[in-house]
């Protein structure tokens, strides 16, 4: 992900042409990232942000499990547009925020950073920095970060971008300055194109 306009550009081309379900991130029901964000126990009100969020259907669950406080911010107007519309009334308990995540410039902390299918779009060491840097200033101490991003033996490449593959130890390294692993479990993702993508999930802990 660049942090110039070519890349708003590009993500808005991607869902301005495409269905929900004809990309290869769409899930129906977030399983995994609703069945690490239960084992927290946060309370209903927590605050929470889902980075990359677009037209995930995390929000839609998070707001039938009652939870109050729900950022979801991504980088294409279109995608969170098209989340809204499909929220319909309910996509005003939501905070929207259209914005590239290595400019995000957070007005508030948050106890949960959920990220699942964005960070691995970041190449360049100086955007992870960025990004690092950012979720270090942003989440509560004690406050918890998920991410979900292509293993070591997930795809080099998606809607036409190069991405970046870790193990559990490569993440734990970019992160360890201020967060402590927790977790982490490989899963096979199956794409809406009957093609299978490994995925890591990692859950910190904010030290």
């Amino acid at each position: 992900m660049n942090t110039d306009k070519t890349s708003t550009q590009h993500w808005n081309t991607i869902y301005q042409s495409k269905n929900e379900n004809e990309v290869s991130w769409y899930q129906e029901y977030p399983k995994a990232s609703i069945e690490l964000i239960k084992e927290l126990n946060l309370p209903l009100s927590a605050h929470i942000i889902d980075i990359g969020g677009g037209e995930s259907h995390l929000v839609d669950v998070l707001l039938e499990m009652g939870y109050t406080n729900i950022s979801v911010l991504d980088i294409s107007e279109t995608a969170l547009q098209k989340n809204q519309n499909r929220l319909g009334e309910k996509s005003k308990l939501v905070n929207w925020i259209a914005t590239d995540i290595t400019e995000f410039i957070p007005r508030q902390k948050y106890d949960l950073w959920h990220d699942r299918a964005a960070f691995h779009f970041l190449t360049a060491e100086e955007n992870v920095k960025k990004y690092v840097s950012i979720a270090e200033r942003t989440i509560t101490q004690d406050g918890f970060l998920i991410m979900g991003t292509f293993s070591d033996n997930g795809p080099t490449k998606c809607s036409g971008l190069d991405t970046k593959q870790f193990t559990e130890e490569s993440l734990k390294k970019v992160f360890e300055r201020s967060f402590e692993l927790k977790s982490f479990k490989y899963l096979d993702h199956s794409t809406p194109f009957n093609t299978i993508q490994n995925f890591l999930f990692c859950t910190f802990q904010r030290k």
